[in-house]
């Protein structure tokens, strides 16, 4: 099995601490949520970066959902992959609780 990665390793974005880009862009609050640290292996919510409210990505005008972002995101699929009925916060909740509130 390949080396369990954190989300700014697998992506290369520099903004974890003392990343390249950290002080031109800030720190990811990914990779200072460590309320998750440890969950799937990962640093901080390295390995559940779709829990983190204020991701990197929720708000990039190129991306209509987060939700859809993160279903497509070859990172979360890749964790999927490796810890497979394991992982820690999948989308299964989110996506309940975002069908009913679509409802209302």
């Amino acid at each position: 099995m390949s080396q369990k990665l954190n989300c700014w390793q697998f992506k290369n974005c520099g903004r974890e601490k003392g990343g390249l880009l950290a002080d031109v862009l800030g720190v990811c609050p990914v990779a200072t949520a460590m309320k998750q640290d440890g969950t799937n292996g990962g640093i901080a919510a390295g390995r559940v970066c779709w829990q983190v409210c204020d991701s990197a990505y929720r708000n990039d005008p190129a991306v209509f959902s987060r939700k859809k972002a993160c279903y497509n995101c070859e990172f979360y699929r890749r964790v999927l992959y490796e810890e497979e009925e394991k992982t820690c916060y999948k989308f299964t909740s989110i996506e309940k609780k975002t069908l009913k509130e679509e409802k209302i």
